[in-house]
């Protein structure tokens, strides 16, 4: 569909509501083949591990050899998604924070004491009207918690701000790792654009100073011209966090996450982790990402204006060959109470990332400002100002 930009100022160059969710298919866990103890997927050793004897359970490696991860086409699974792509695949349990709404979903055999992401007791178990749309792919956690923990110090240790304090207690101790959702969207676009294209020149103009006496200055003008062009451009998997229970600033900070990498979905590598079900269905992410797209297809073309600045810049874009999947992305997760705020840390859980909130020391930021002052003092002081 076309799309009217409108009228730009002359420019430098340089949700919907939660879609409600169902009883999973079940599954048999994954067993140790020794002990018969539960597997989880560990991240160090890329295998289904028994946490009791330590045994790696037969053909769980990660196969290297990747397989097409499949796109669906968007106009067809906006008039509805069959029921043979609903579900985890595996018994889960799910439950809903009444603090943050996040709705995780874990194995059964799981007792949750809090939420995973804000760390609140309010849990409800939450039962779906219908199973939730299948993710397809995914990545598998990379980043171990030994790794996870010590990057996360490194973080910590680099804020200069932050209270020594707080760079000694052992918040590390408490960092979970999860799996979160997101959908990827692919769309090759067309678009017509029409501008005016400014060219700065230069002029010598006379004025009468203050003093009452003339002089000249060289002042800056700008010459416009009409301008158009053609753009074509393919979006290659577009995020769009389908994610209510982490930062959204954060999540995008810690971003990208290598989709050139997934692997198709397998339940093993969910074994053990706990899993938040998507909060933003399938149309209010068709349309971020639109949006999203838009405002890309916006920039590049106002780029591709010659000149030196532009203005009234007005974009004709059409969308043809719109897929999507939906995915899920590990990211450690460290939540903790400093004073009387909450404060989160997200870390990419497959390229180590991070980004995250912490409080900041009033004395050494008086420091600072001190700091600034004496120098500011001195250069001033030596050039005799």
């Amino acid at each position: 569909m076309a799309q009217d930009w409108g009228a730009a100022p002359a420019q430098a160059k340089p949700e919907l509501k939660p879609e409600p969710k169902s009883e999973v298919k079940a599954r048999a866990r994954h067993t140790c083949p020794a002990c018969g103890a539960e597997s989880t997927w560990n991240p160090a050793r890329q295998a289904l591990i028994c946490g009791f004897c330590g045994t790696t359970a037969p053909g769980t490696m990660v196969d290297t050899a990747r397989e097409e991860i499949i796109e669906h086409d968007l106009a067809t699974a906006l008039r509805g998604v069959p029921d043979a792509r609903r579900g985890w695949r595996a018994q889960k349990q799910s439950v809903k924070c009444q603090s943050c709404h996040a709705i995780s979903v874990f194995d059964p055999a799981r007792q949750s004491q809090g939420c995973e992401f804000c760390g609140a007791t309010k849990l409800l178990s939450y039962e779906e009207v219908k199973d939730s749309f299948s993710p397809e792919s995914l990545l598998p956690m990379k980043v171990s918690q030994v790794q996870a923990r010590e990057l996360i110090r490194k973080w910590y240790g680099s804020r200069w701000f932050a209270p020594n304090k707080l760079k000694k207690a052992a918040l590390t101790d408490t960092v979970k790792g999860i799996y979160i959702p997101y959908w990827t969207f692919d769309a090759q676009v067309n678009a017509d654009w029409e501008a005016e294209a400014g060219y700065h020149y230069y002029e010598t103009e006379s004025y009468t100073d203050n003093n009452g006496n003339r002089q000249t200055r060289r002042v800056q003008r700008t010459r416009w011209e009409y301008v158009s062009g053609h753009l074509d451009h393919f979006f290659d998997d577009e995020l769009v966090p389908a994610s209510l229970g982490i930062q959204r600033n954060h999540l995008r900070a810690v971003e990208p996450f290598p989709t050139n990498e997934l692997l198709p979905y397998d339940a093993k590598y969910l074994s053990g982790w706990v899993v938040e079900r998507y909060q933003i269905d399938l149309v209010a992410a068709a349309q971020r990402s639109r949006e999203q797209m838009q405002q890309k297809v916006q920039a590049m073309c106002g780029q591709a204006v010659p000149g030196d600045t532009y203005r009234n810049l007005r974009v004709q874009a059409g969308y043809s060959g719109q897929t999507f999947k939906h995915i899920l992305a590990p990211l450690w997760l460290l939540q903790y109470r400093y004073g009387v705020k909450n404060f989160q840390v997200v870390m990419n859980g497959y390229t180590g990332k991070v980004s995250g909130d912490y409080p900041k020391s009033w004395v050494k930021i008086v420091l600072a400002v001190i700091a600034v002052i004496i120098v500011l003092v001195v250069v001033f002081g030596v050039q005799g100002v």
